[in-house]
């Protein structure tokens, strides 16, 4: 254990100092990017929809073939262990992202024979980070603007989209490319059909009509916070459903945004350089945010707003 002057994190068995937590060259998460993940993150100090976050994991192990070797339980008293070292180091007003991610384990190419029983141990990590306000305190009040690039979705028939993985170098490429185009955009990748899929943290929506319409679940990621859009739309009384949409249903939008589990909710105002509705946050966004916040007892806004401040006056 730690002192608490450092955070920790919880690697393969052991509680370790974050400096301490090293992964081995060998490891398929890098060899192969064979790794599953989940972000979660606290709010008011607590692991929000962990439960939910740790049904996905299990989903995602059973996908891919390997396992953690620890329940549902077992986990989330590791994450709940972390958080609560973690969150002495942050100010009462901050939040915590959760990163669980655990890995096929050594690949036996590289370890050999003599290494076969470490190469069937999978690696699995808990670690946390304080939640970077100031990279979303600007987009929650200007909008974000999303660009189109060139490179598509990988395909379901490549790699189920349903399972939360960290091979992920597309989603890179595509961020990169979208900020050719304007430094400060991000990607919203196409899938080969022409049909939107994701953006690289989150999952987005467009509202037509007073509809919310979010992309189908055949060719995207089913996100926790995309569930809690949905919960929250039908409290409201907004109808909400998953549907092919083409960059031409974005374009024709009133408003569009995404969620994402680090910020919850951020409004998109720009797609391909051209305004969505009136160029503004919309009033459906407003509406969830608020409930978003009855939800969890805290104005997520306002914490993303001072958070920024307070990280920028420390620096």
């Amino acid at each position: 254990m730690s002192s608490i002057s450092e955070p920790i994190a919880w690697l393969n068995g052991e509680t370790v100092p974050i400096s301490a937590a090293k992964l081995s060259v060998f490891d398929m998460g890098i060899v192969l990017g064979a790794s599953v993940t989940e972000m979660i993150r606290t709010i008011a100090h607590r692991p929000f929809r962990l439960d939910d976050h740790l049904e996905r994991l299990e989903r995602s192990l059973r996908a891919v073939g390997f396992s953690a070797n620890k329940s549902r339980d077992e986990l989330a008293a590791i994450v709940n262990e972390v958080v609560d070292h973690n969150k002495q180091l942050i100010p009462a007003g901050h939040d915590l992202g959760i990163t669980l991610f655990v890995t096929a384990g050594l690949n036996l190419t590289y370890v050999g024979a003599a290494g076969l029983e470490a190469a069937r141990q999978p690696t699995v990590c808990v670690h946390t980070f304080p939640l970077p306000f100031e990279l979303w305190a600007k987009k929650l009040d200007a909008g974000q603007h999303l660009i189109t690039p060139s490179i598509r979705h990988v395909p379901p028939d490549s790699l189920d989209p349903k399972i939360k993985s960290r091979s992920r170098l597309h989603w890179y490429l595509a961020d990169q490319q979208a900020k050719l185009g304007d430094p400060t955009a991000g990607a919203l990748v196409l899938d080969h059909a022409g049909n939107v899929a994701e953006t690289s943290s989150g999952n987005f929506f467009i509202v037509r009509d007073g509809v919310i319409c979010t992309p189908s679940h055949r060719t995207t990621l089913g996100g926790v916070s995309q569930q809690v859009v949905t919960e929250l739309a039908s409290q409201l009384g907004i109808q909400c459903v998953a549907t092919d949409l083409q960059v031409y249903d974005v374009l024709n939008a009133d408003e569009a945004f995404t969620s994402s589990t680090p910020y919850c909710l951020l409004p998109v105002v720009r797609v391909n350089g051209r305004p969505i509705g009136d160029g503004q946050p919309g009033p459906i966004l407003a509406k969830l945010l608020a409930a978003w916040n009855d939800l969890v007892g805290l104005d997520i806004a306002e914490q993303i707003r001072r958070g920024a401040l307070e990280r920028s006056d420390a620096t």
